[in-house]
């Protein structure tokens, strides 16, 4: 709750400072993408607050209500970090590809884990195999946790490097930028930190079961 509301308030205070070139959050990931020799990927317009990302499926960087039309030097720091997930792609950065390639089994994990911990618990106790396979299950969803960090991470340090490099932002403006990633990035350590040591909780209280 305390980094989700960080993020707010950051991107509020920045949302409000207008960048120096007026680029719209949209054409400045135009213009970052080309930059990186990038032409196959597509911005788009989507609707929601704080709802973007880089959908490595169909190749678009999609940027939400505040981003796409806004000049501010938030708006272009997002949409920045989108586009370092595109080059990352354009890389075949290895995370981001682990992190693709094991979405199918954490949506299923995430979906059927705890079911299967409390039908186990239910029919067997703690020391069922279910509520292992349950925890098993689980923890695939702290996996994606723990691989998205290194992506989020690098996406923005990508994104701050090229925003630096190509002048679209002044050397204060980057100061702002860099305090919305920054905050931004603390709600997934939050996200990480908490999925960990929920799987934490959920082995210490199974395996002190079993002992008893």
């Amino acid at each position: 709750m305390a980094a989700s509301a960080k993020v707010n308030s950051t991107y509020a205070k920045f949302s409000q400072v207008r960048s120096m070139t007026g680029l719209t959050g949209a054409e400045a990931a135009k213009r970052l993408l080309n930059s990186q020799g990038i032409y196959d990927v597509q911005v788009r317009h989507v609707a929601g607050k704080l709802t973007d990302h880089y959908d490595p499926r169909t190749k678009t960087v999609n940027l939400s209500d505040a981003v796409y039309g806004s000049t501010s030097v938030a708006a272009i720091g997002v949409a920045a970090h989108e586009c370092g997930h595109a080059i990352q792609d354009n890389m075949e950065y290895v995370p981001l590809r682990l992190r693709a390639a094991i979405v199918p089994a954490v949506n299923i994990g995430a979906t059927i884990s705890w079911p299967v911990i409390i039908f186990g618990v239910l029919i067997g106790g703690l020391g069922s195999p279910l509520v292992m396979i349950g925890i098993l299950l689980f923890s695939l969803s702290v996996l994606f946790q723990l691989v998205t960090l290194p992506v989020e991470f690098n996406a923005s340090g990508r994104a701050l490097k090229i925003l630096e490099s190509s002048g679209m932002l002044s050397v204060d403006e980057l100061k702002g930028t860099k305090k919305v990633l920054g905050a931004a990035a603390m709600t997934y350590v939050a996200g990480a930190a908490t999925a960990v040591l929920q799987l934490l909780r959920i082995l210490i209280i199974a395996g002190g079961r079993r002992d008893d």
